[in-house]
């Protein structure tokens, strides 16, 4: 049963591992050349009497040229089942680069991709199928002033015993009240990742308290809507250089 559990909840964290934070939806836009964001963030999953999500991950992205970032994602994660006890550990590593080939003009929303590789890098079972996989997705966006709105969908190539590729699609909407505070939300549909699963979709509501220009608060909770019943949060602190 313990089993059964860490294999749902370790997909729906997988969800979140290739988000935008702090939404599952990301965005075209890479980091500016030569600089940095770094995050130190919590991501937890509420089902059915189990608690996972990652306690913390570490996230480092760099704009290594013009239109191009290169991402490293590095997750503690964490799993307690009523009854049953709880597991702590470290697995998979996620590395990626987001490339945006079409620039954002007054007339047209930018476009780009950013392909992630999940790589078993400790052999845990809890956390991990022990196979690479790999996200292909395509993104858009285009702002008004304080109002952006980004989205797009991405197939997931998903190998290991009973698992299956999936499909995620999302779309976030969000406005930017004043420099210290932009507040958002996104839904999102995903389908079975594997034979026991269900296509799922949900929503989250969140956003950015900035106390400085280069310190950021971000944070969003959610729901899903369909397929099974689960509720997630997550909260982070974010640097840029």
């Amino acid at each position: 049963m313990k089993l059964l559990f860490t294999v749902v909840i370790t997909l729906l964290l997988m969800e979140k591992s290739f988000a935008g934070p702090p939404f599952d939806t990301d965005d075209p836009e890479p980091v500016g050349f030569r600089h940095w964001e770094y995050y130190l963030s919590s991501i937890n999953t509420f089902q059915a009497g189990v608690w996972a999500g990652t306690a913390p991950h570490l996230e480092a992205n760099y704009g290594l040229v013009p239109n191009v970032q290169i991402h490293l994602l590095v997750p503690m994660n964490y799993l307690y089942v009523k009854n049953e006890g709880s597991s702590f550990g470290y697995a998979d590593t996620e590395v990626g680069a987001k490339f945006r080939f079409i620039s954002e003009t007054d007339s047209r929303p930018q476009i780009g991709t950013f392909p992630l590789i999940e790589i078993p890098t400790v052999r845990n079972n809890e956390f991990s199928s022990g196979k690479t996989k790999i996200f292909i997705p395509v993104w858009l966006q285009k702002s008004w002033n304080k109002f952006t709105t980004y989205g797009g969908a991405g197939y997931w190539i998903n190998p290991g015993e009973g698992n299956k590729d999936w499909i995620f699609a999302g779309w976030e909407v969000q406005y930017e009240f004043s420099d210290a505070l932009m507040l958002g939300g996104e839904l999102f549909y995903h389908t079975a990742s594997s034979r026991d699963d269900r296509d799922m979709t949900g929503f989250n509501i969140g956003g950015s308290i900035n106390p400085s220009e280069k310190f950021h608060i971000i944070f969003s909770a959610g729901y899903s809507i369909t397929g099974a019943s689960s509720f997630s949060s997550y909260f982070g602190l974010l640097w840029t250089i």
